[in-house]
């Protein structure tokens, strides 16, 4: 018997049992493993809620991010073996592959040898963040040096992923934020520039910023009414990368900016490249070399150890922290 988090129906951070359960051998094409560490994301919230893309057949476990020590494999794994320090990369199933536990199993082709340098902590605050950024970045965008992009809800683990890839190839990073609270920290993070949205016009600035050119790359996890004025501060030819819907309004289309710009708005997931072995191959590449010079630094703002799981998630849901928080055990 190993302790695992599941619950039993939707709900607050309550809902989340610790409970005695028994693991099973892995698959043929599974890695169990003992887990040290774990990231927790907003869209385990969101499930755990009832409001994500997957919805839970109950008693349900959850969860995308963990590292930790190679178990023992299935017979047809061969990538890694017993005792490997590993980390895991986001299924497509969090229920059924969930990484809250002390002991999980999971497909061979999400789990990595990730480099030396990190810790546990910093190896379950990375592949989440670094697949999302880097598949709408460097996949989807083709981001290069020269390029400009906007980055907003920049205190994200996200976020700041995003930084780092985008100054990986040249590009020059625009972040913005609510306040100009968090300006100086994003800037350590690796903005080249900070947007106070309730201080600043965020057209004008870009402009000032792009030489009036505009943006060529949107990221953003928000939506709603502010989608309008991201495409008024784009450059002809750009795009506009949706990976989320925190706004709960309905923004306006902006149809004449999209059309007088020749714009793209994509919706994005990162299941674009989990779900793509190939893509998935390339992305492991750029991530774990960046992990492993240093390029790519993930950020971890705080931890709290397995007993405290509820507490660990409140803190997620009522904070803007800049950076990952990681359950350790």
């Amino acid at each position: 018997m190993t302790r695992v988090v599941r619950f039993h129906a939707y709900g607050d951070a309550d809902v989340l049992r610790i409970e005695d359960v028994s693991v099973p051998a892995p698959a043929a094409d599974e890695v169990q493993i003992a887990v040290r560490a774990i990231g927790l994301n907003r869209a385990e919230v969101m499930f755990r809620n009832g409001a994500y893309l997957q919805e839970a057949s109950f008693p349900s476990q959850l969860g995308y991010e963990a590292a930790g020590i190679v178990k023992t494999v299935g017979s047809g794994v061969t990538s890694v073996t017993e005792g490997d320090v590993v980390s895991v990369i986001p299924t497509l199933d969090m229920a059924r592959w969930g990484t809250y536990g002390e002991i999980i199993n999971i497909p061979a082709r999400h789990v990595v040898k990730h480099p030396s340098n990190l810790s546990f902590e910093q190896a379950a605050a990375s592949w989440m963040q670094y697949v999302t950024a880097w598949g709408a970045l460097i996949e989807q965008a083709k981001l290069t040096a020269g390029d400009f992009v906007i980055v907003t809800a920049a205190s994200s683990s996200v976020g700041i992923a995003a930084f780092q890839i985008a100054r990986s190839v040249g590009a020059t990073v625009i972040a913005t934020t609510r306040t100009s609270e968090k300006a100086q920290a994003l800037r350590d993070a690796g903005a080249h520039y900070v947007v106070a949205t309730t201080e600043e016009n965020l057209a004008e600035r870009v402009a000032a910023i792009t030489g009036s050119k505009g943006a060529r790359v949107v990221f953003d996890p928000i939506g709603g009414p502010a989608i309008a004025q991201l495409a008024e501060c784009m450059a002809v030819g750009g795009i506009l990368l949706e990976y989320g819907a925190l706004s709960p309004d309905q923004g306006p289309f902006p149809q004449f900016a999209v059309l007088g710009k020749s714009l793209t708005l994509k919706g994005y997931l990162y299941t674009e490249i989990v779900g793509d072995d190939a893509a998935l191959d390339r992305a492991k590449a750029f991530i774990n070399e960046g992990l492993r010079t240093g390029t790519l630094r993930p950020l971890v703002s705080r931890t709290f150890p397995f007993d405290r799981i509820q507490d660990a998630t409140r803190f997620l849901e009522s904070n803007e922290q800049i950076g990952k928080i990681v359950v350790t055990l």
